[in-house]
């Protein structure tokens, strides 16, 4: 049986467990108060409460230890705060959820959300938040940064933060559940578009680490590995986790916005109007 002390905080960090319990209660609050017609079905439920508490095991639990001592669980670590956990959040769409406490707390002519929704226009720009999206993680992995950031604290938990919000911004622009056709979200092309050109930089650095025959993250020498695994193998499967999971997430949301957008373009039936005149007299 696994040890039941793995689920507590390795570092315990207050805001952070703070953060996702307001979430949390935040989210089941507005079910139980919401519209049953307008409540998300199960499966919305299942993936938003998967994505929040993934990030919150690889940030508050015994993985964090060993995220901080081997590379490759650091780079699983990076692949759940800004690819899967979001991924999953953003794809449950939590739009109601927002609506409702947009409603519930009067946010309509509050004056001090002005900076902060010009601030969003801006990061859901689609140049900014691609850039931003592949820059921050060869930011955080050129070796010079990454090593001081395992080495400190204050800049260990300001990248797994940055990691996570760049990761919501980015996948709620992907899979904002909005008609672009009626509304100002991000035609379906330009998201495609979007997700196979942040793929490709994602693959190179992958690659890069993968074939590298010198060590580039020394500083997992310096304070020692978790586990008696060979520099070379941590540093490989890392590269790995780096290169192809990201490539295949990209992948999986393209095929996600071709649905949509093959839906979008299929015409709806009048109130009754035979389904064999829509579907061009296939019925």
């Amino acid at each position: 049986m696994p040890d039941a002390s793995a689920l507590l905080p390795y570092d315990y960090s207050p805001l952070t467990i703070l953060a996702f319990v307001l979430v949390l209660a935040g989210y089941g609050i507005a079910l139980l108060r919401m519209a049953p017609d307008q409540q998300p079905g199960p499966v919305r439920i299942v993936a938003f409460t998967l994505g929040v508490l993934l990030c919150y095991g690889v940030m508050q639990t015994r993985f964090d230890y060993f995220s901080q001592y081997m590379f490759f669980v650091h780079r699983g670590q990076h692949l759940i705060l800004h690819h899967l956990g979001p991924f999953l959040i953003a794809l449950s769409n939590p739009l109601p959820i927002f609506r409702f406490w947009y409603r519930a707390l009067g946010l309509a002519n509050k004056p001090w959300l002005a900076p902060v929704a010009w601030l969003y226009r801006l990061l859901q720009q689609p140049v900014i938040a691609a850039v931003l999206f592949v820059g921050l993680i060869y930011f955080w992995l050129w070796p010079a940064v990454h090593f001081d950031a395992m080495l400190s604290r204050d800049l260990y938990w300001l990248m797994n933060w940055s990691m996570l919000l760049d990761g919501l911004l980015f996948w709620w622009l992907m899979f904002d559940p909005r008609s672009p056709a009626k509304t100002t979200a991000l035609g379906y092309g330009k998201r495609i578009l979007i997700l196979a050109l942040v793929a490709l930089p994602q693959m190179i650095l992958g690659a890069w680490i993968v074939f590298s025959r010198d060590m580039v993250y020394d500083v997992y020498e310096v304070c020692g590995r978790a586990w008696p695994l060979a520099p070379e193998t941590d540093q490989l499967l890392g590269g790995l986790l780096t290169w192809i999971p990201p490539a295949m997430m990209s992948i999986l949301g393209i095929l996600i916005l071709l649905r949509r957008a093959m839906h979008a373009d299929t015409p709806r039936p009048h109130p009754g109007q035979p389904r064999s005149l829509v579907n061009g007299g296939v019925s």
